[in-house]
Parts: C-alpha cells; sequence; structure tokens
C-alpha cells in the first residue's frame, strides 16, 4: 500500500482530520485539486462560530458546541485572534418573537449557558449604536469570530510539519475497491491505500464505493465586504430575520471591517440588497463596499457517512452555513473511528506547534527593530494600507505547505486588503513570488491555473 489513508479534499475539513490524524504512527496524504489548501474558505477571512443554539437538529448543535470548544482551544494553541463578540438575534413584529423564543427554549434543552433574551433597555445597553427600534432579542455570548483562513492554514503546517503528504494540483477521477484497502487515480497519479476519508462535498468523480449524495436544496448567501470608513460600526453580530426565506446580518470582522450576510430565496438586486442592510448599518452605502461575493451552502446537516466503516470508507457529505465551527468536531469524530477501527498507536515524537509568524504591525517598536537587525526585509513595508513587510511575504511562501499564488500571500499576510485593494501592491507581490519560486513572473498565477495575471510583455526587459 501507498498509504495508509488518504483524506480526499484540502479545505477546512480535510486538514482538520489531517491534522488529528497526524498525530498517530501511520501514513497519510491528502488530496487536492486546487494550488492551495482552504479554498472553500471566504476571501474576508472572517467566520463566525456558533454554540448550536441557532441549529434545527440536536446533531448539528452537539457538533456545534464541540467545535466551538475546540476552535477555542485550536486559535489560543496556534496564537490566532479569537474574538468572542456574541450575537443578537432580533425582534421587530410578533412572528420574529416567536422565532427567538423558540430557539431559545430548545438552547435551554440542550443545555447550552449564556443564552438569553433582552428587552429593549438590555439590548441597546450591549450594542449602542443599533439605531433601529427593537423590542426584544436573543442573545448568545458564546457567539466568536475567528481567521477561518488562518486556523486552516495552521492545521495544514502543523500535519505537514508531522509527515502529512499534502498532493496539490491533483484531481480524483476514480475510486476502485482492491482487495484489503482502495485504488484512488488522480489526474497525475494512481494510489493505493487501506483507509479513504471523503471531505469533497460535491465529487463529481467516479465512486464506486458508497453511491451518490443526496438531493438537497442550496442556499445562496451574498455577502458586502465594507471598508473601515463607516460610520457608528456595530461590535457585536447582529442578526435581523426580515421573513421566513429573508434575513440580514452584520458581522464585524477582526479586521475592523463589517461584513453583511443577506439570505433570500429571492433575486435581489444591489440597491434593495443595501436598502435591507440599512436595518442595522444605516449608513451603509454603494461607496463604502470594497467587495461582493456568494456562498452557496445547504440547511441540512454535514452527515458524517461511516456506513463502509468497516470497508475502509468515510464520506462527509453536506456543505453547512456552520461548516468552520464543526470542522474540529468532524475531525475529532473520524479519529476516534480510526482509533478502533485501525489499532493506531500515537507518536512519541509529535509536534502540536506551528512555527513562529512575525505580524509587523502587531509588534512594539522595540520587537520590530529586532526583527529587522536579524533580516532587514521586515523593514521593508510592501503595503501601506496594512503595514505588511517584504519578510511577512516571504516567510508566508518559504513555510510549509507555503503560498504559491498571489491570492495566497494576500490571505495569509492581509497584503492588498487594505482601501487600494491591492492597487500599489499587486505587482510588488508578483515580483517577490517569481523571485522565492524560481520563476517568470509570466508564469505566477492569481489562485488557480486558469487565472495567469500577466500573459505577457510588450518588450523585454530585466524587470517589470
Amino acid at each position: 500500500m501507498d498509504y495508509d489513508v488518504l483524506i480526499l479534499g484540502g479545505g477546512i475539513i480535510g486538514c482538520a482530520v489531517a491534522y488529528e490524524l497526524s498525530k498517530y504512527n501511520i501514513n497519510i496524504a491528502l488530496i487536492e485539486k486546487d494550488y492551495d489548501v482552504a479554498n472553500d474558505i471566504s476571501f474576508t477571512n472572517a467566520a463566525i462560530t456558533y454554540d448550536g443554539s441557532e441549529a434545527k437538529d440536536e446533531y448539528m448543535a452537539n457538533l456545534e458546541s464541540m467545535g466551538t470548544r475546540l476552535i477555542k482551544e485550536h486559535c489560543q494553541k496556534f496564537n490566532i485572534k479569537y474574538d468572542k463578540i456574541g450575537s443578537l438575534r432580533i425582534s421587530q413584529n410578533d412572528a420574529n418573537y416567536n422565532t427567538i423564543e423558540y430557539m431559545y427554549k430548545n438552547s435551554k434543552k440542550r443545555g447550552i449557558d449564556g443564552i438569553r433574551i433582552l428587552n429593549a433597555d438590555e439590548i441597546y445597553e450591549i450594542e449602542p449604536n443599533l439605531k433601529m427600534k427593537v423590542t426584544k432579542a436573543l442573545y448568545s455570548e458564546n457567539t466568536a469570530v475567528i481567521s477561518p483562513y488562518n486556523l486552516v492554514v495552521s492545521y495544514a503546517e502543523v500535519a505537514s510539519d508531522n509527515g502529512v503528504n499534502f498532493r496539490l494540483e491533483e484531481e480524483v477521477i476514480d475510486i476502485k475497491n482492491i482487495s484489503k484497502g482502495f485504488k484512488v487515480t488522480t489526474n497525475k497519479n494512481k494510489f493505493t491505500c487501506k483507509f479513504v476519508i471523503n471531505t469533497i462535498p460535491n465529487e463529481n468523480f467516479n465512486d464506486k464505493c458508497c453511491g451518490t449524495m443526496p438531493n438537497r436544496k442550496n442556499n445562496k448567501m451574498k455577502y458586502i465586504l465594507l471598508n473601515d470608513k463607516l460610520e457608528n460600526s456595530k461590535s457585536t453580530i447582529i442578526i435581523n430575520d426580515i421573513n421566513k426565506e429573508t434575513f440580514v446580518m452584520s458581522i464585524p470582522t477582526s479586521s475592523r471591517r463589517n461584513l453583511i450576510g443577506i439570505k433570500s430565496d429571492d433575486y435581489l438586486g444591489l440597491e434593495s440588497e443595501l436598502e435591507l442592510s440599512k436595518s442595522i448599518l444605516e449608513y451603509i452605502k454603494k461607496e463604502l463596499i470594497a467587495n461582493i461575493f456568494t456562498e452557496t451552502y445547504n440547511e441540512n446537516s454535514i452527515i458524517i457517512d461511516d456506513s463502509s466503516l468497516n470497508d475502509g470508507y468515510i464520506k462527509v457529505i453536506g456543505n453547512h452555513y456552520a461548516k468552520v465551527t464543526i470542522a474540529p468536531a468532524i475531525a475529532k469524530d473520524i479519529e476516534e473511528k480510526l482509533k478502533i477501527s485501525m489499532n493506531m498507536t500515537e507518536k512519541r515524537d509529535y509536534i502540536d506547534k506551528k512555527r513562529e509568524i512575525y505580524v509587523f504591525r502587531n509588534m512594539s517598536n522595540e520587537q520590530r527593530n529586532k526583527i529587522i537587525a536579524l533580516d532587514k526585509r521586515y523593514g521593508n513595508i510592501i503595503c501601506s494600507c496594512n503595514n505588511v513587510s517584504e519578510g511577512e511575504i516571504i516567510d508566508s511562501i518559504r513555510r510549509p505547505l507555503g503560498a504559491r499564488t498571489v491570492e495566497g500571500v494576500k490571505r495569509r499576510t492581509g497584503i492588498g486588503l487594505g482601501n487600494c485593494n491591492g492597487a500599489s501592491c499587486n505587482m510588488k507581490i508578483i515580483k517577490i513570488l517569481a523571485r522565492e519560486m524560481n520563476k517568470s513572473v509570466l508564469s505566477i498565477v492569481d489562485d488557480s491555473m486558469d487565472s495567469r495575471i500577466l500573459v505577457g510583455r510588450i518588450k523585454e526587459f530585466n524587470e517589470i
């Protein structure tokens, strides 16, 4: 066998599984079709950790509760910012009040602490910048905002340092049962393994092991990222249920921006979306928009299909809005199943630590002077918007599973995500990537094979 375990998919669930399994004396590889891990994480690098109070069933509530606890622990371990800011689900009519009353009773049944219903005075005490008229709200003090991309990369780096083989730019096209295992065919190689963990939610390859994924209703969430000029920004996550099909939410991000989320079954133009958003952020306008993007998720649960566990196959089915929260809980569940199924033993030399990162903008002047004395490139500021240095960019490329694309550098360092949206530093990133990877600037891509940024030169120069 080439491997004991093959993990299919390098999203947050796949990387969390790789992290947990890297603690054991088994040979593991992770196969990902893209240039980088964590391509299922939104570009804003901001996600809510849910506590289970909003979950529609007990299964998801338990996963969210466990996931929240693990994420808090992992953020502390990997030095990732964990903003426990709480959330307010507000009520402006009887229908909304019935909803939050139902959620409150469910939370009590599930044993979730830190949940209560607030009256108007209590709401405005927690969120004084909320200007709309609100009579009741469901408040959770457990809700937090994290940087999910940083968490996924941390899982992947630690797993890589402990022996997991990350095979990027390989797409799975076929899985077949063989004697005592599986044969997995990609666009580049053929592998044999004892156990397959399939975390690809909507695979289109020929999976002859466990059938196909059941049909599920897909929901689209529209996100509007605002720059940091918004007046009366909110410090709490706020969810406003417009009706059964539509809600709008405001999420303060760790980068001091506001993120608006809008879910609606109906098509809404930008003007209508901004009008809905004004119910929470009254000063929102087009000029403050930094980016707009859409994500798709399933309302139903993510399922860990272990029906073929005895044959050596587990499939994770679904793409839930709380995927970031429940990923570490799913990984722990899979770890426990494999401990029994494969009789795994723990490594004695396991290193549960991420290599240190120097974030120039978060350092004191004394710390900056020390790091510049060691490497003068930390004194060369490439991004003046977010104060990102050349040294940080080089480190992001040279690290385990380092950045290989412009987007990979941006998401690891925060460069190009300021008010100029990379206008002044994109070319600098391209040049540093080309130099560090010993490639032509013409071969550097934004985020995928088909996203080359520079297609040619008008005239040959020594440097662009």
